[in-house]
């Protein structure tokens, strides 16, 4: 009898396995999620647009009024920050689309079948920042390469152009597309933090932006003191050659404190996901 049984056990078990849930198969499932909807479809398209056309955009205005620039900004003058200069319009599609990945499913309540196909929370929410992540970084890199090019071509009438070999190029290409990518990875977390579109939009808003604001209006010892450690102005380090201030972290310095904060808030995402009701 045991000789007999042993087969279909083999057969139910392996069966089972095929029927298993794996973080290969969450992430086949986020995969699809992400590019069935339309409107994901659009803004990722928002985003390419902004980060390959507005430094071509600024170059191509800057180089028209060539002649009327200041001899010291003709002088100071680098192609390198508006070759990645898209980023600054990009994150925006970048960081309202990382909020609506999880919050998304909040407000529709498909949360709840994505739990119950997947019987541990944290590989939903593992797969959802892999997906948005590694779509990100691609279509930034490339995106910014485009910008890199496009802008080099413009300014080589004028013999400013820059090669990805030259001092600081690389860095900035491959640091807007890692900035993006790690601004996505944040606000997916603060999407699944306040599960509310609203709320996370409000809240990346009032990080990245409202914040350098209120620190600005500080008398400037304060201001000089905390500005460089803030989340946008850490983590832009490494998109720019030329600073406007004095004070500021180094590139890389400031991009892996960006980091930290992007690794706080989806440690707190993920102990919020697991302690509470979805």
């Amino acid at each position: 009898m045991t000789a007999l049984a042993e087969p279909g056990s083999a057969v139910a078990a392996a069966r089972g396995r095929r029927g298993a849930v794996t973080q290969v198969r969450v992430l086949r499932s986020e995969w699809t999620k992400l590019w069935t909807l339309r409107s994901t479809r659009w803004s990722l398209l928002a985003a390419f647009v902004a980060m390959a056309g507005l430094g071509i955009l600024v170059a191509a205005v800057q180089m028209n009024r060539w002649d009327h620039l200041r001899p010291h900004e003709r002088a100071t003058y680098t192609s390198l920050d508006p070759a990645v200069g898209g980023w600054h319009l990009a994150q925006l599609a970048i960081g309202v689309l990382g909020v609506l990945i999880i919050s998304g499913e909040y407000s529709t309540g498909m949360i709840r079948s994505s739990f119950m196909a997947v019987p541990h929370r944290l590989p939903v929410l593992w797969a959802k920042m892999g997906v948005y992540a590694a779509v990100t970084f691609v279509l930034m890199l490339v995106a910014t390469l485009v910008s890199f090019l496009g802008v080099q071509a413009v300014v080589s009438g004028h013999g400013l152009q820059h090669s990805l070999g030259d001092p600081g190029a690389l860095r900035v290409v491959l640091g807007t597309a890692l900035y993006l990518t790690m601004l996505g990875t944040m606000c997916v977390a603060l999407g699944a933090l306040v599960r509310s579109t609203a709320g996370g939009i409000a809240l990346f808003v009032a990080l990245l932006f409202v914040l350098p604001g209120i620190t600005a209006i500080l008398p400037a010892s304060i201001s000089d003191a905390i500005s460089p450690y803030l989340p946008l102005n850490a983590g832009t380090t490494v998109t720019t050659v030329v600073f406007e201030s004095s004070h500021h972290l180094s590139p890389w310095g400031g991009f892996a404190l960006f980091c930290g904060y992007t690794a706080v808030a989806v440690a707190a995402a993920a102990i919020g996901l697991v302690r509470r009701d979805a």
